[in-house]
């Protein structure tokens, strides 16, 4: 257990906590950032609500330093702070003293998507009801005073938080009454309609010592094997508590998100990533994040691009790794109960015939992609010559499906159902290498004309996932094309040598981590035990080094787009997790430290 707390930069990592539509960050829209810290919610979307300015006694905004932590964020000026805190995940604590803190209305001011500002007749209270995110935001005075400026010429509403007289009832963690020493205290809540007036059963430094204990409880289920100090597993364990929401809108259990900056949804193969990231320390919290995208199957069997709180699409479809991704999770999870097993058994089987039925086209044996998003590799090479394509990748997933629909059945009691899972893997399986091998690697065809297109991306290698059913002529093939992509800080996307390489490409040569767990966990499988332990590695020293961005520059390790990504942080999670329990194993397992 570290012998202190987290801390990080919350110009890259928001600050939020577990369950929470909220968080603090100065990130406001799509790769754009404020100047000042702002108050985010994510339901209806991702919306700015309040932006907080600390102040001098005079009321103008002072330079004040940034300390985020798991528990709180801290401004400081001199000899002044202020501290802000989730009480709950719907509720915030902000004490200052010595500091100021102004809290403007950060809504759009036109087309009626603003906030409506107003001061509760019940208890006093300004509210802030966004037409935005569909939800009042309260602010209840604890101690201090709070006042009112006049209104902005764009109707934008003002509060300045201050030390002073105030008609708070002063359960604050100091003498509550904000007399003389600049102290003051409020409460921020997120709700629908209507609330009964804002209390506290407890005082601000309790609540602040209760939070550290939830994160660093939760850190300890997710990854005990780490160090005294603070380091990447302790961050990882933070960026995945902090982007985790609670049920809501049509997010129909809790999730985690793969952001809390704008990549605020749960998309169809994410989500198994962050799923085996839980599920050693929180078995119930990784069913709930496998199965929350099946909560949306459609009646084709497909399962959605993705989910969010206001928004579910079908526009396109994710690549097949749930099969293999629920073999990975009964490793982990061993007791299971029939019931569990049938339902991911009857999810994973309309997913199934989804690939089987609707996406070959008549006389195919080969399903195919109708769009390089439907990869989850959105701009690959692989799609440069036309989006219609029978991909290596896709074939070799749902031959890795096929199977553990097999284990399933057969452990359901139906060996009919097993041997018809079993053969049809086999049918697929040598459909893909007698069309797609070509004596020296794999290729991606057109599904309309079976042309194959020059290409350098690492996609068409995802078939390394079942190349312990490959011959060894062709797994050692793929090792080798594997090597070739291997950068050091990863395996690069696009070869770093191809003329379609982009330093800041996306699927065109940055490094991510889902294609290094899938491709890691293959070589393994096949016995490429040393490249495994070297992609292991290098993309845990990547993380370690850059943080847990969405992707990172092959040939510079620098972290690109957004910078708190939840499955890269889930990948190193998963694999820091597999190396320390092969050096616990002793010489044998830890070729990799």
């Amino acid at each position: 257990m570290p012998s202190r707390e987290l801390q990080f930069a919350i110009g890259e990592i928001p600050f939020s906590t577990r369950g929470s539509w909220l968080n603090v960050s100065p990130v406001i829209a799509p790769h754009t950032t404020a100047e000042d810290l702002h108050l985010v919610s994510h339901q209806g979307g991702m919306h700015p609500v309040l932006s907080l300015v600390p102040c001098g006694a005079d009321g103008r905004p002072v330079a004040a330093g940034v300390r985020a932590t798991p528990s709180h964020l801290r401004w400081s000026h001199g000899p002044g702070r202020i501290r802000l805190l989730f009480e709950t995940p719907d509720t915030l604590r902000i004490r200052g003293e010595g500091l100021g803190l102004r809290l403007t209305d950060a809504s759009p001011t036109a087309d009626f998507r603003g906030a409506h500002a107003f001061t509760g007749p019940v208890d006093g209270a300004p509210v802030f009801a966004s037409t935005e995110t569909g939800r009042r935001y309260r602010v209840t005075v604890l101690g201090g005073r709070l006042t009112a400026e006049e209104p902005a010429a764009d109707g934008r509403v003002t509060l300045l938080a201050s030390g002073g007289d105030g008609d708070g009832d002063g359960d604050g963690d100091g003498d509550g009454d904000g007399d003389g020493d600049g102290e003051w205290e409020l409460a921020i809540e997120e709700f629908g309609t209507a609330r009964a007036p804002f209390r506290s059963g407890a005082a601000f430094d309790p609540v602040e010592r209760r939070v550290a204990e939830e994160f660093r409880a939760y850190a300890d289920a997710l990854a005990p094997w780490r160090g005294e100090a603070p380091g990447g597993a302790e961050l990882a364990a933070y960026v995945l508590w902090s982007a985790t929401v609670r049920q809501g809108g049509f997010v129909t259990r809790e999730s985690v998100l793969m952001s809390k900056h704008w990549m605020d949804r749960v998309w169809s193969w994410d989500h198994c990533f962050n799923a085996l990231a839980l599920a050693p320390g929180l078995p119930g919290a990784a069913l709930d994040q496998f199965h929350m995208v099946f909560d949306h199957q459609d009646e084709s069997g497909a399962l959605p691009d993705l989910v969010g709180h206001s928004a579910v699409s079908y526009a396109f479809v994710k690549p097949p790794v749930h099969g293999w991704a629920f073999a990975r999770l009964r490793e982990l999870l061993p007791g299971l109960s029939r019931e569990e097993l049938r339902a991911a058994y009857q999810r994973l089987a309309r997913l199934t015939e989804f690939w089987l039925t609707h996406r070959r086209a008549p006389g195919h044996r080969l399903p195919h992609y109708e769009h390089g998003n439907d990869s989850g590799w959105d701009n690959s090479t692989v799609f440069a010559r036309q989006e219609l394509v029978e991909s290596p990748d896709l074939a070799a997933l749902l031959v890795c499906q096929l199977g553990t629909l097999a284990d399933l059945a057969a452990e359901l009691g139906d060996p009919r159902a097993a041997a018809a899972w079993r053969a049809s893997g086999d049918e697929l399986l040598g459909a893909l290498v007698e069309e797609l091998w070509d004596g020296e690697r794999f290729l991606a065809v057109g599904a309309t004309d079976g042309l194959s297109h020059p290409h350098a991306s690492l996609l068409p290698l995802i078939a390394l996932v079942i190349g312990d059913r490959f011959a060894p002529e062709i797994s050692a093939g793929l090792a080798d094309a594997v090597q070739a992509h291997l950068t050091p800080f990863g395996l690069a996307t696009e070869l770093p040598g191809s003329p379609a390489y982009e330093a800041d490409g996306y699927w065109r040569g940055p490094v991510w981590g889902p294609p290094t767990v899938l491709i890691e966990d293959g070589l393994r499988r096949c016995g490429a035990t040393g490249l495994a332990d070297l992609v292991s590695l290098r993309f845990r020293r990547l993380c370690e080094r850059s943080g847990f961005a969405e992707n990172f520059d092959a040939l510079t390790g620098r972290g690109l787009r957004d910078r708190a990504y939840t499955w890269t942080a889930a990948c190193y999670l998963i694999l820091a997790r597999q190396a320390a329990a092969r050096e616990a194993a002793g010489p044998a397992g830890a070729g990799d430290r």
